[in-house]
């Protein structure tokens, strides 16, 4: 029988065999369910054997949860075969949008939080949920430039969603990293104000710095080590509320595989020293 999940990682194909042999407690892999929708070849192949020997989370990339359409059906059709099948601990997205009008766009995009965009997200979410059978963990987004039209603050949005639409949420630090940086606002404020009791999981990941930009831009790239003021957030939410299952994320200048174990291990020992202080 499996334990309760730990610290995991973002699942790479060239790590298939580090992932199996790993037998780290409560280790777990996540990957973006888009990559694995086809019917039969390698990488489905490859997702249910990883299935077969750790538990899997599904990360979710293109629902545009934030759009004006509902879903797109054929797409949440093929999504819920993939989670009867793999049978995933976890099941999230993010809260952007990324179709318009028939047109796909390779960017999580922002939109300003108005009673309208709550209505609608809300929507999209129980609709979502009821195709997949399955409760949504919605993440907080990375943001760039501040924008107006806003009738709820961040966490107040976060926390209404939850209440209306019953879904969970997955709290990405590098993203409140991220995005206080660029907007000049306190993390730990934002933190402070965020509906933890409803967080399912959390991410850290590594970002890059743009040097074009006064001040200089931090880029939520994935392709970094996670940075010190992020493992420094981390500390500070489980002290607030206590361990969640913690995702390491990579998706650029990807190294081996023992590599990124020794962040989640890192991760762990964390985990273990808040459970021990409890």
């Amino acid at each position: 029988m499996r334990g309760p999940l730990a610290a995991g990682l973002s699942f790479k194909p060239q790590h298939i065999d580090g992932a199996l042999e790993c037998a780290s407690a409560g280790l777990w892999f996540e990957v973006h369910p888009e990559n694995y929708l086809a019917e039969g070849g390698p990488h489905p192949a490859m997702l249910d054997a990883l299935a077969e020997r750790h538990p899997v989370s599904l990360h979710g990339v293109s629902l545009s949860l934030a759009a004006a359409a509902p879903p797109d059906p054929a797409h949440l059709r093929r999504l819920r075969r993939l989670v009867d099948r793999v049978k995933p601990v976890l099941v999230s997205e993010h809260l952007a949008w990324s179709a318009w009008g028939g047109a796909y766009l390779p960017d999580l995009l922002p939109f300003p939080r108005s009673h309208e965009a709550l209505a609608r997200v809300v929507e999209n979410v129980q609709r979502s949920q009821d195709a997949l059978g399955r409760k949504l963990s919605l993440e907080n987004p990375s943001h760039y430039l501040s924008l107006e039209g806003h009738d709820w603050s961040e966490t107040d949005f976060l926390a209404e969603l939850v209440r209306r639409s019953g879904c969970g949420l997955l709290l990405d630090i590098n993203n409140v990293h991220v995005s206080a940086h660029n907007l000049g606002v306190d993390a730990r404020a934002y933190l402070d104000r965020f509906p933890l009791r409803s967080v399912t999981e959390i991410h850290l990941a590594g970002h890059g710095v743009d040097d074009g930009v006064a001040g200089g831009l931090l880029v939520d790239s994935h392709d970094a080590p996670v940075a010190e003021p992020v493992w420094e957030l981390y500390r500070y939410v489980l002290a607030l509320d206590g361990p969640r299952p913690t995702l390491i994320e990579r998706d650029g200048n990807v190294p081996p595989f023992e590599t990124l174990h020794e962040e989640c291990l890192r991760a762990n020992a964390l985990l273990a020293e808040c459970r021990m202080a409890a």
